[in-house]
C-alpha cells in the first residue's frame, strides 16, 4: 500500500520488506528499544521477553520519579434493571483487530462459530434460556433500538450480569456516544444489552433501521 501510495516520492525500498520478513525484522530491531537481534531471538525457544520498566521495578512518572502513580477514577454506576446485562466485546486467537482469520477461539475453548454470547450459568438458568439457545441482543441507548440478531448462548466462567461477545459482530450495538471519558474511543467493553430469544422478524426491523438510517435499502 505504502509502495502504490507514495511511488517515487519514498525513499523506503518497499520491495525489501515485500520479499522478506526478516527485512522488517532487521528494522524493527534498530528502532524500538528491547528488540535488538530480532531475527536471533525470535527464533530462540521460548521467545523473548520485551521491555516491561514496572516488572523490573523501574517507574518513569513525571511527578513522583522512581515511584508508581496511581490514579483516583470515580466508580461507575453499573445498576442494571433485571431484564439488563453488560457486555464486553473481545478478539479470538484467530484475530486481528477487526480482521478474521478462522472461527476458532481456543483462548476459551470455542470453536467454529463467532456469532456467540458467553454468559453466567445462573444468568442462562434465570432468564429461562439454555446453552446453546438462540438469542437476539439489543441496545437502547440514546433512546435507540439497536440489535444483533441470531447468537448462539454459551455458559462460561464470567461474573453474573456480565456477557461476552465477539467484535466486529456486535459493534452494531455500540452507541456513538458510548465513549471512555477522556480518550473519547468506542467504550465497547462497557455496553449494556438486553437478550431475548430469537424472532426472525427482527431481520426486517434491522432492515427497516438502515433505511431510516441511511435512506438506502438493503435488500
Amino acid at each position: 500500500m505504502a509502495k502504490a501510495v507514495l511511488g517515487e516520492r519514498s525513499v523506503i525500498d518497499w520491495d525489501r520488506f515485500i520479499n522478506s520478513y526478516d527485512a522488517i525484522r532487521d528494522d524493527i530491531s534498530q528502532c524500538i528499544p528491547g528488540f535488538e537481534h530480532y531475527n536471533e531471538r525470535v527464533v530462540q525457544k521460548g521467545g523473548f521477553y520485551l521491555p516491561n520498566d514496572p516488572r523490573e521495578g523501574k517507574f518513569t512518572s513525571e511527578h513522583f520519579p522512581g515511584k508508581a502513580a496511581f490514579s483516583i477514577t470515580p466508580v461507575p454506576d453499573n445498576s442494571l434493571a433485571d431484564d439488563e446485562y453488560l457486555m464486553a466485546t473481545t478478539r479470538t486467537h484467530d484475530q486481528f483487530n477487526t480482521v478474521v482469520y478462522g472461527l476458532d477461539d481456543r483462548y476459551r475453548g470455542i470453536f467454529n462459530e463467532r456469532r456467540i454470547v458467553m454468559m453466567n450459568e445462573q444468568d442462562i438458568e434465570k432468564a429461562g434460556l439454555k446453552e446453546g439457545d438462540k438469542v437476539d441482543l439489543f441496545n437502547y441507548d440514546d433512546g435507540i433500538e439497536r440489535i444483533a440478531p441470531l447468537f448462539i448462548v454459551v455458559k462460561y466462567q464470567i461474573p453474573q450480569k456480565s456477557t461476552m461477545t465477539y467484535f466486529p459482530e456486535t459493534n452494531v450495538l455500540v452507541s456513538i456516544n458510548n465513549v471512555v471519558d477522556g480518550a473519547n474511543m468506542p467504550a465497547s467493553k462497557y455496553v449494556r444489552i438486553k437478550i431475548r430469544k430469537h424472532n426472525p422478524e427482527n431481520y426486517q426491523k434491522v432492515d427497516d433501521h438502515i433505511v431510516a438510517a441511511t435512506g438506502t435499502n438493503p435488500g
